[in-house]
């Protein structure tokens, strides 16, 4: 059985206490490697290794030679694309057709900050003083500890390393403890694309043993989340009490509202698309699919045939479309959403049980499973499920829909389906969320931001403000020597 260390200063180190724990394929549901288990030990190291390298060779660098760094990793990802995804697959049983092409983009974040390091422009301010010279300069948090999810770990990693690195940070990075095979895979690029030693570190293991280690770390400057909003609120607690800078990347329960008016088979595919790809677990899932009433019956029964048809099965195969639940707790979890959507009055059209027929290996299927007869105030519409679980809502008109699609705690994304542009602006302009898509669905970019409102988050990851995200401002005035008349009035 393969086994994986921990990736510290440069180096491929053992565990401090010499403890391991087993990877699980969720496709066959058998240990696959071995994952080194960290505790408080290692993450002091790798700290003390990332402070090292800031206070060194990092910050020595040139930012052009920092964004060249950056270039050559773009070109090692590209080149070991396939590689990192069938790892990606292994470890949390997402679509290879999905995990490959994730794998191959996420290199377009590293060249696109890459190209920015060295744009990292501070400015003159023409201030209201006499003989002084006032001007801005960006600066570098420090050591960033970034702690990554199960469900796409290298891209949701590339969003917060690449803007990082380029703004002259050094990292240490803590992935999921289901799906951390891939990150460390991708230590070798980093080493391979010639990173100063200690300037990107991964330390492995549980949130209670490593996780709470990094974010109390006092020489952690920062902490870039993506995760549940449970487990946010705990770490900007914890950050808050030594005033840590925080980005956190939260849940979601998007809607996804279809208007009389849209391309019904655009749309039908959009619904599909929004909560059934990746088995439902992402962030920006568009788990509640808002329909105008007069199209609510014969959307819904289009949306039952063509969802019913999907192929469910081996994740590496190229046929299938709806692959396993990545963990056991979560195939629990949403197994008991699905009871709870019936107690409270849902009526179930498609799916709803575990999925047991031909492909099913590793007991960790569901059904894609969809509800109509929801109400907005029903746990099924509230709560976060992350997996193959849509809730059909009706609605009247605009005024309804956002009525129903802002009465969320939630405000990661939202879609809207309509031919007419004046809703689409109108209603793009009152969704209370960080990304709305008009005529598509899941949709992102290296060049466009992306984050949450409310409970989904802090912070923007992509795009030219991510890198405002790990830059400090600093103003300095310039002045001759001169003697002054009064020092002890401000001037």
């Amino acid at each position: 059985m393969e086994r994986y260390q921990h990736y510290i200063g440069g180096d491929w180190v053992a565990p401090d206490a010499g403890k391991w724990f087993e990877t699980v394929n969720p496709y066959s549901g058998e240990a696959w490697a071995e994952i080194a288990h960290g505790n408080g030990g290692d993450v002091d190291r790798a700290v003390t290794a990332a402070l090292t390298a800031f206070d060194g060779e990092w910050s020595a660098m040139k930012p052009s030679q920092r964004g060249r760094l950056l270039m050559r990793l773009a070109e090692l990802i590209e080149r070991d694309s396939a590689a990192l995804a069938e790892i990606e697959v292994r470890d949390n049983g997402k679509l290879y057709a999905e995990m490959s092409a994730q794998t191959k983009y996420m290199a377009e974040w590293y060249r696109y900050y890459g190209g920015l390091a060295d744009k990292i422009e501070g400015a003159v301010i023409p201030t209201d003083k006499e003989a002084v010279l006032n001007f801005t300069r960006y600066e570098p948090l420090g050591v960033i500890a970034m702690i990554t999810p199960w469900n796409s770990p290298l891209l949701l990693l590339a969003w917060k390393l690449a803007a990082a690195l380029a703004a002259g940070n050094t990292a240490v990075i803590k992935p999921s403890e289901f799906t951390s095979a891939s990150t460390l895979a991708f230590m070798k690029l980093i080493e391979e694309a010639g990173f100063p030693p200690g300037v990107v570190n991964t330390v492995t293991g549980f949130g209670a043993d490593v996780g709470q280690a990094l974010v109390a770390h006092k020489d952690v400057a920062k902490i870039a989340f993506t995760g549940s909003d449970v487990a946010g609120r705990k770490i900007n607690e914890a950050a808050a009490r030594d005033l840590k800078h925080v980005s956190l990347e939260l849940g979601g329960k998007s809607p996804n509202i279809v208007f009389e008016d849209a391309d019904q088979e655009a749309a039908v595919m959009g619904a599909i698309s929004g909560i059934f790809a990746a088995t439902g677990q992402t962030c920006i899932a568009g788990s509640r699919l808002l329909l105008q009433r007069s199209i609510h019956d014969a959307f819904v029964e289009r949306l039952v045939k063509v969802a019913g048809e999907a192929t469910i099965g081996d994740p590496m195969s190229l046929e299938t479309h709806v692959g396993p639940v990545t963990t056991p707790p979560q195939y629990k979890k949403v197994l008991d959403y699905i009871e709870i959507a019936r107690e409270e009055g849902a009526t179930c059209v498609l799916g709803g049980k575990p999925y047991d027929g031909p492909g099913a290996t590793g007991g960790q299927f569901v059904e894609p499973t969809i509800f109509t007869d929801v109400r907005n105030d029903m746990r099924i519409a509230q709560e976060e499920v992350f997996g193959p679980v849509l809730s059909v809502i009706p609605f009247e008109d605009e005024e309804d829909a956002l009525r129903i699609a802002n009465d969320i705690d939630f405000g990661l994304a939202a879609g809207v389906w309509t031919k007419d542009m004046g809703c689409a602006l109108r209603m793009s302009e009152r969704l209370k969320a960080g990304t709305v898509w008009v005529n598509t669905y899941r949709a992102v970019s290296y060049t466009s931001p992306f984050g949450g409102y409310k409970q989904s988050g802090i912070g923007r990851e992509s795009g030219l403000e991510a890198i405002k995200e790990y830059l400090q401002t600093k103003s300095v005035w310039l002045a001759q020597a001169s003697p002054v008349a009064n020092p002890f009035i401000i001037r």
